[in-house]
């Protein structure tokens, strides 16, 4: 039986600065096969997230836009390949396998707004960020679900100030 993911930090970001340095934090410890579910809601902050996690990888800080439209944008970050998909306008999950998400899956690492478009077809073996917006304010809610494989990834990093919350 796998483990149950459970919620291994949750803090407050009080600006888009602090979501750049949990995403920064958390690029250090990714590697090719891992998979980044990014959670919430329009204006959550996701692409933020996902901008601010690639650009912190090793290269030239590059234009990192949406994918909403062409539903997947690829980026070459060192020796990691990236994969970021926006699959808010996926009709069915079946055509995620169209944009070669198995692929991203097996080589490259994985980052996924809209990640429950994939219904069962998304890995459990996923990391879940949960982005929520406090009201009309800047400031998000950031939760980090995982099981106690990312638990154990993710040590060093939970201890670190930002995410002690």
């Amino acid at each position: 039986m796998a483990p149950s993911p459970t919620i291994l930090a949750k803090t407050v970001l009080r600006n888009e600065a602090a979501t750049r340095a949990v995403a920064a934090e958390l690029s250090t410890v990714l590697k090719a096969g891992d998979i980044v579910a990014l959670d919430g809601t329009l204006g959550a902050g996701k692409t933020a997230f996902a901008r601010a996690l690639i650009n912190a990888m090793p290269g030239v800080v590059e234009d990192v836009p949406s994918p909403t439209f062409t539903l997947v944008q690829t980026y070459q970050r060192g020796d990691a390949e990236i994969w970021h998909f926006d699959l808010y306008r996926l009709e069915v999950p079946e055509d995620a396998f169209e944009l070669g998400i198995e692929d991203a899956f097996a080589d490259a690492i994985s980052l996924i707004e809209w990640p429950d478009k994939l219904g069962g077809y998304l890995p459990s073996r996923h990391l879940r960020i949960t982005l929520a917006q406090d009201g009309e304010s800047d400031t998000r809610t950031l939760e980090i679900i995982g099981d106690a494989t990312w638990r154990d990834r993710l040590a060093d990093l939970k201890n670190m100030d930002i995410l002690s919350g």
